[in-house]
């Protein structure tokens, strides 16, 4: 799609994994076709930015040679398939994921952003990700199909877990979850056997201490494609995205970045000059507050694309100023208006 910086185009790697020879492609590509920043996003997807309209056919045609596209647009994953970033080749995870990519075809026609977590690790980790249909592990230790917003799901194998959410998903289109939107505000019930609860949630950094590699923490879900190409040189054999805006590097002797990083919590799209909808910088400011400042949103218009929910704080640009309300979305009438970095910091004691 189109932002102010040029076309944005989305990847999703199967399983979330990037070879070290596709993470190589694809940052060369990224550097050649595009502007080389690279996006992380929340659902565990790449987004090369600042791509012309020119090279768009150069771009996908790269991406198609590397196996990070498909020839036949119909084939691409346009529907986010999340997996816990933990997950081994062979395990339940890895298979249900696969199975589901391949019959993507079998799905309806669903709502934009509607989506699967397949998160059969040890217990749930993927609880606060954006997703409808999920797989988890229940506190019995048998797998569970739940819908998001319910409290309880159906006890399913490995073998059918797959065909189970096919079947949710045509489920939730025939009960007019279509007009909903997404899963968590329709209230039409998708299964008659909900009798069993998700085992309690493991944090991310016990799913990331299990992953096969070092966290490489992406803050604001932006790296440089040169930077990403520099830490994959050495010994990476593999790159995951995780949804933590942040990769695993498979096989690096890195050192691991702290998944607790205030930077990670806090939202802030990419601002001026990125964005013309936007007339303030946002992600150095965030930067700076997030230490002091839990729940942050720093959005560069009254759009709140970063975070469309509510934030414990947002901050809104408007006319190269700030305005400031808590609790609230971006745009929200602020409590205090036309607020200067210097000020804001001044606030919040942010040194």
């Amino acid at each position: 799609m189109m932002a102010g910086d040029g076309l944005l185009v989305r990847v999703r790697p199967s399983l979330g994994r990037m070879s070290r020879e596709q993470a190589i492609g694809f940052c060369e590509a990224a550097l050649t076709l595009g502007s080389g920043h690279i996006d992380v996003t929340n659902r565990a997807a790449f987004q090369i930015r600042g791509v012309p309209e020119a090279d768009h056919r150069a771009l996908m045609e790269r991406l198609i040679a590397i196996g990070l596209a498909h020839a036949d647009e119909e084939r691409d994953a346009h529907v986010p398939i999340l997996i816990n970033p933990d997950w081994h080749e062979g395990d339940d995870s890895a298979l249900i994921a696969t199975e589901l990519t391949a019959r993507l075809r079998e799905l309806p026609d669903l709502p934009a952003k509607v989506g699967f977590a397949i998160d059969a690790g040890p217990a749930p980790v993927l609880s606060d990700a954006s997703a409808d249909f999920r797989v988890e592990r229940a506190a019995s230790g048998a797998l569970i199909l739940r819908a998001d917003g319910r409290i309880k799901g159906t006890p399913v194998n490995t073998a059918d877990a797959a065909e189970g959410l096919i079947r949710m998903a045509h489920r939730f289109v025939a009960s007019g979850g279509v007009q909903a939107g997404r899963m968590a505000r329709h209230n039409a019930p998708l299964s008659e056997e909900a009798i069993e609860a998700p085992a309690p949630a493991r944090s991310r950094a016990v799913a990331l201490a299990a992953t096969p590699g070092p966290f490489h923490a992406a803050p604001f879900g932006r790296i440089e494609a040169a930077e990403l190409l520099a830490i994959i040189a050495d010994d990476a054999r593999a790159v995951r995205v995780t949804p933590w805006r942040g990769l695993v590097l498979e096989g690096s002797g890195a050192p691991a970045d702290d998944p607790s990083d205030p930077r990670l919590a806090a939202d802030a799209c990419p601002g001026a000059p990125a964005c013309p909808q936007s007339s303030v910088a946002t992600r150095e400011l965030a930067a700076r507050l997030a230490p002091y400042v839990p729940g942050l949103h720093v959005s560069g218009c009254a759009k709140g694309c970063a975070r469309p929910s509510q934030a414990a704080v947002v901050l809104t640009g408007r006319e190269g100023v700030f305005d400031l309300a808590f609790n609230a979305r971006a745009g929200a009438p602020p409590l205090h208006a036309g607020l200067w970095p210097d000020q804001i910091f001044a606030h919040f004691g942010a040194h």
